[in-house]
């Protein structure tokens, strides 16, 4: 016989472990199914758990490292009579409550786990550039975020992988801080919009290489530079740069869901905003799962918060689920 539990929350990032301590001091006792550590980069804790100084989640005057951010997060999740679970969920059935769950081997008939109310927050990652170091020196020179690092980068020469719109905002944001900053794009023009593109030409901060891309990112315990090929004339050259910045998009984590919840066409859940409540009446999604806009650890954790309301409120109307 499957677990029965009034609310699940699958995914442990910010969004999720905001969602578990809102639940759980509410008396839902929630299972945090938090995810397993992967080689692609998956692991409880979400992407915080990559990240090194963390300087802009208020209430840290000083800053505090990504991981030990998570780690209080989840333990005063757990203080509340959160469960934490560190496995990840290989298949759910949103056809009919209550909701199944599995774990593990997604071909064995019966379910790890039943919900009667479901909150998704398995966040999304950075599409990178599957280079060696790239993973290892993320936090130490190589970032995803210029929201996150660029204060960092005073008055140093960085690099913008990338020519979308999310390339040439980060790039221009990044001016702010940095000396020069270098958009490598692989293509000989930008596929940013026209305002975009006039901006980043405007800036005298911002230089390009056209037709190239990044081969290798030198740097033991920190980025030192970086080997960049035309790919025309396949010749290389180094860029002595202290900071790199990739912009070619993101991806979220939602396969577990498709043809289940409905989708953005960029594969991102579509909620009800403000609310958290998507297509499937009872489940609920927080976090950059379903948010392709801002992508910050505040804004997933205060839809964490949402996301918990939401499903208590709900789970009182209809009786704690019941069918």
């Amino acid at each position: 016989m499957s677990d029965l539990h009034d609310l699940i929350i699958v995914g442990s990032g910010p969004a999720g472990l905001t969602a578990a301590i809102y639940a759980a001091r509410a008396s839902l006792n929630p299972l945090v199914l938090e995810g397993e550590p992967s080689s692609t980069g998956d692991q409880p804790g979400g992407q915080l758990m990559l990240t090194t100084d963390v300087e802009n989640y208020p209430g840290f005057p000083d800053g505090i490292m990504g991981p030990e951010l998570m780690m209080n997060f989840r333990q005063q999740a757990e203080r509340f009579g959160a469960k934490m679970e560190t496995v990840k969920a290989s298949k759910v059935d949103l056809s009919q409550r209550p909701f199944k769950v599995w774990v593990g081997d997604p071909e064995v008939p019966q379910p790890t786990y039943l919900a009667r109310a479901l909150i998704v927050s398995t966040g999304a990652k950075s599409i990178m550039l599957g280079l060696p170091n790239e993973n290892r020196l993320i936090g130490h020179g190589v970032s995803t975020c210029a929201t996150c690092d660029g204060f960092f980068f005073r008055d140093q020469e960085i690099a913008v992988v990338g020519g979308g719109d999310s390339a040439i905002e980060e790039a221009t944001f990044l001016t702010k801080f940095a000396s020069r900053v270098t958009i490598i794009h692989r293509r000989n023009e930008l596929r940013a919009s026209k305002i975009m593109q006039e901006r980043a030409f405007a800036n005298p901060k911002i230089t390009f290489l056209w037709d190239s891309e990044v081969r290798e990112i030198k740097g033991e315990d920190r980025l030192e530079g970086l080997v960049v090929e035309n790919n025309k004339t396949n010749e290389r050259s180094e860029l002595a740069v202290s900071g790199l910045f990739v912009a070619i998009g993101h991806r979220p984590n939602t396969d577990l869901f498709v043809g289940q919840l409905e989708m953005k066409d960029n594969g991102y859940l579509v909620t009800d905003a403000p609310s958290s409540r998507t297509s499937v009446e009872g489940v609920f999604a927080c976090g950059d799962v379903q948010d392709d806009v801002y992508r910050q650890a505040i804004t997933a954790a205060g839809s964490g918060c949402t996301a918990s309301i939401d499903a208590e409120r709900w789970l009182e109307a209809n009786e704690h689920g019941n069918s």
